[in-house]
């Protein structure tokens, strides 16, 4: 499983299950739920490791001295680094300093900072650290902000390839205690739990030991998640990822030890979620249901069984959907997991547990998980609920909604319109014949409702459907009425 994937996923936790629930009033669904539900997804986890891009352009300011000497240099160089071209855009910033010593882009730090950037980009990282010590001395408080953040970042990368003294900073950095960290003292560091590399360079220096090997960024990572002090929540959030991403014998007992005891909520939160990450760590997430009595975590745990790719992570699934004394949002959690994993056995348990259950919350998720898992038999299965008139009628138009979703023949959704006396079950037909459009068999079943149809009301409803169609007939239809 990609971490893209795997992110994706993990979105859908917030967002799936609240989507995945047909609503009651038939002219509210839509169709194209589920898929707008995994789209959404996808973007609003890919930003999950924006802060981890330590390649994005910053933000250069617009040109604001227009009658400066230098302007017109700026805004070249400004304009190359925007489209890429780095080498160039890092020439032409060294150029303003030298031929113009008194412009604002000089004596504010601007070109010297900029210039530095687009060497780190272009991968002169040598060139870049002179650059930014530079910097350090001609503007300090410059190079306390932005320029820190860069130097760290240009250390992480030398470290990588094996500069010796940028790694002992980028070691003292992420522990808190290196002149870049300290020199501001406790009161000037942001300590907000939201933190990132462009406020704090600790976090730079943290996200610099993922391209570290493991031996030697876990002792520094375990020391940052030992820590209990207010600063320390952004760190310990960002180490959570960062040993989920180093494959060690250790790795899933850290990421346990902090979901058991770290102070802060969403840490712990984080530490469960990564341990999807985590190959073998089933045992671990079966304690925490077990055992946690935060529904966050369970949930977390829930969503880490699903990418556990062994039988024992989808028992362990089942197991929990089956259990009574359950919040049930929870064992509707485990039901939609249940369904994105298809498989012969998860088919067979959804099917039997929902002639087991009361709860129709957990009925309709079972429906719906049943819905997307395609050629299993399960079309029919929804069909054959639908028509069961022994079952609750809110059940049966969601059954026959998803069966419709699922591909179940157009032709066998009409003739079931014509055997069908409820009228509720009626309407339920109507929109699952306008939700297939595309089909010409769909089209003629609503054209016949609405000319022969004796109920008024269900009549109105299939010319309803067939103004938002696209079939050429449809126009000529509405024509005839309006002048019968």
């Amino acid at each position: 499983m990609t971490m893209r994937t795997l992110l994706t996923a993990a979105a859908i936790i917030s967002s799936a299950f609240g989507v995945s629930q047909s609503p009651s009033g038939h002219d509210s669904f839509n169709s194209n739920v589920a898929p707008l539900a995994l789209a959404g997804a996808d973007a609003q986890l890919s930003a999950a490791f924006t802060a981890l891009d330590q390649q994005a352009n910053p933000v250069l300011p617009e040109p604001w001295a227009k009658a400066d000497p230098a302007d017109s240099l700026y805004r070249l160089a400004r304009e190359a680094l925007s489209r890429g071209d780095y080498k160039r855009a890092a020439e032409i910033f060294h150029g303003i300093p030298e031929r113009y010593p008194q412009s604002a882009y000089t004596t504010s730090g601007q070109a010297l900072y900029y210039e530095a950037f687009a060497l780190y980009r272009s991968g002169d990282l040598n060139a870049a650290r002179e650059r930014l010590n530079q910097l350090k001395t001609r503007f300090p408080a410059m190079a306390k902000s932005d320029g820190a953040s860069l130097l760290t970042r240009v250390c992480g990368e030398l470290a990588k390839r094996g500069d010796e003294s940028c790694a002992m900073s980028i070691d003292s950095t992420a522990r808190g205690g290196s002149d870049v960290a300290t020199r501001t003292g406790s009161q000037g560091r942001n300590c907000s739990p939201d933190a990132d590399e462009d406020s704090d360079d600790r976090i730079a220096a943290l996200n610099a030991l993922l391209q570290m090997d493991a031996e030697r960024a876990m002792p520094i990572l375990q020391q940052v998640l030992a820590r209990r002090d207010p600063c320390s929540v952004a760190l310990r959030r960002k180490a959570v990822f960062l040993v989920s991403q180093k494959r060690t014998d250790q790795t899933a007992n850290i990421l346990m030890s902090v979901a058991r005891s770290d102070p802060d909520q969403e840490t712990r939160e984080q530490a469960v979620f990564w341990l999807s990450q985590v190959p073998g760590s089933t045992g671990l997430l079966e304690e925490i249901l077990k055992g946690s009595g935060d529904e966050n975590i369970k949930e977390k745990a829930l969503f880490s069984l699903s990418q556990q790719n062994e039988p024992r992570a989808q028992q362990a699934l089942r197991d929990f959907a089956t259990r009574e004394t359950e919040n049930s949002d929870l064992r509707e959690k485990a039901i939609f997991w249940l369904g994105q994993n298809h498989s012969k056995d998860n088919t067979e348990f959804l099917r039997t547990l929902y002639s087991r259950l009361t709860n129709e919350d957990l009925k309709e998720k079972i429906l719906f998980s049943l819905s997307q898992q395609k050629g299993a038999g399960n079309e029919q299965w929804l069909m054959n609920i639908a028509v069961n008139s022994k079952e609750d009628i809110e059940l049966r138009k969601k059954a026959l909604f998803w069966a419709g979703q699922s591909g179940v023949p157009i032709s066998e959704i009409a003739q079931l319109y014509d055997r069908m006396s409820d009228s509720e079950m009626r309407e339920a037909i109507i929109f699952a014949l306008s939700q297939r459009q595309s089909d010409r068999t769909a089209i003629d079943k609503l054209f016949d409702i609405a000319k022969n149809e004796k109920d008024p009301e269900l009549r109105k409803k299939a010319i309803f459907w067939l103004g938002q169609s696209r079939d050429p007939r449809v126009q000529q239809f509405l024509l005839d009425l309006i002048n019968r």
